[in-house]
């Protein structure tokens, strides 16, 4: 199991050496991108390092953090989660759907969690129990959910009844900076507790590196593979409520960036598709990647179908960057 911090690294060389030295070493490459798309976007466009696009960008990443983080520890067992944009879809239009039906205002949050929990359950339960590929179970389920999503809204976006519920994401606590944001980073800090301390964190790094090995070391492999699955639903749900409360509607469109963008994030901060490597403590960086790239190419005014093309390029090299740092990996 990696983490950003080393405490068994000896303390030499110089105050700055030894703190440097402390960091994760496969940190320092998307870190370095962070750097340097942000030098570039500021050099080749004025609009991009201002207050006003900060704000923006944080309140765009917030979304995508929260949802990244859950599909990070399917990732991390070595599975993967195609799902996670339709939960967020289905869960915001049940969600605006109980909001305007039954008027339970603030308590849509805990509702939304549970929505999302209950679909990431389903998705843990057929691939547990029916074993059947993680990649075809969620393919499936992608369908599915989307399709019963689409029937509610009808094709359309519906407005939700809940008077003050979108200040819990485009409130402002701290000037310029969403509260979707402040959200978010909470998530983060919360989830990367419970990916480096808990034994629930433990075991998916035990999973992924080996699932034939955690069996055999006593590790209930089907049970925290559920867990995974449930965790993951329950943050799209959360993150589901938010991107809603911040839109003020429900939408065919809503969800629909975060499959490509949530892969893209995990594996660009540095979490292996072969699983065992990486981590939540990593996706922010992969999260921030993202958004800073969708975000300085639109500013750029480059075509959506260009962006797709650098995108795709971009994960691609990670993959092999990631690769060539852990050479001895074997892609599941």
């Amino acid at each position: 199991m990696t983490f950003s911090l080393s405490p068994d690294r000896p303390w030499t060389g110089t105050p700055l050496r030894r703190i440097l030295n402390r960091f994760e070493p496969g940190l320092w490459f998307p870190i370095g991108v962070v750097l340097a798309l942000f030098v570039v976007f500021s050099l080749t466009t004025s609009s991009f390092a201002t207050l006003r696009n900060f704000s923006a960008v944080s309140g765009q990443a917030a979304t995508l953090l929260i949802v990244c983080l859950g599909a990070t520890f399917i990732v991390l067992m070595g599975s993967i989660d195609l799902s996670v944009g339709a939960i967020v879809l289905l869960t915001g239009a049940v969600s605006v759907t109980a909001l305007n039906a039954w008027g339970i205002g603030w308590l849509v949050i805990p509702f939304a969690a549970l929505v999302g929990g209950g679909l990431g359950l389903v998705n843990g339960l057929i691939y547990t129990k029916g074993r059947i590929p993680s990649f075809i179970v969620t393919l499936g389920t992608l369908s599915v959910f989307s399709g019963i999503a689409l029937t509610l809204l009808d094709g359309r976006a519906i407005q939700f009844n809940a008077p003050g519920l979108e200040t819990i994401s485009i409130g402002q606590l701290i000037p310029r900076l969403p509260n979707i944001a402040l959200w978010a980073i909470l998530a983060w800090g919360v989830v990367v507790v419970i990916g480096s301390r808990t034994r629930f964190g433990r075991y998916m790094y035990l999973i992924g590196g080996g699932e034939q090995v955690a069996q055999t070391a006593g590790v209930p492999v089907g049970r925290y593979k559920l867990y995974a699955f449930g965790l993951s639903g329950l943050l799209a749900g959360l993150g589901a409520i938010f991107a809603v409360a911040r839109l003020g509607a429900a939408g065919p469109s809503l969800g629909s960036d975060l499959l490509l963008n949530s892969l893209a994030a995990i594996v660009v901060g540095g979490t292996s598709l072969a699983g065992g490597v990486g981590g939540v403590h990593r996706t922010l960086i992969g999260v921030l990647i993202i958004a800073i790239l969708d975000n300085g190419l639109n500013l750029m005014g480059v075509s959506q179908f260009l962006q797709m093309i650098i995108k795709g390029l971009v994960v691609i090299a990670a993959v092999l960057v990631s690769r060539k740092a852990n050479a001895g990996q074997v892609i599941k």
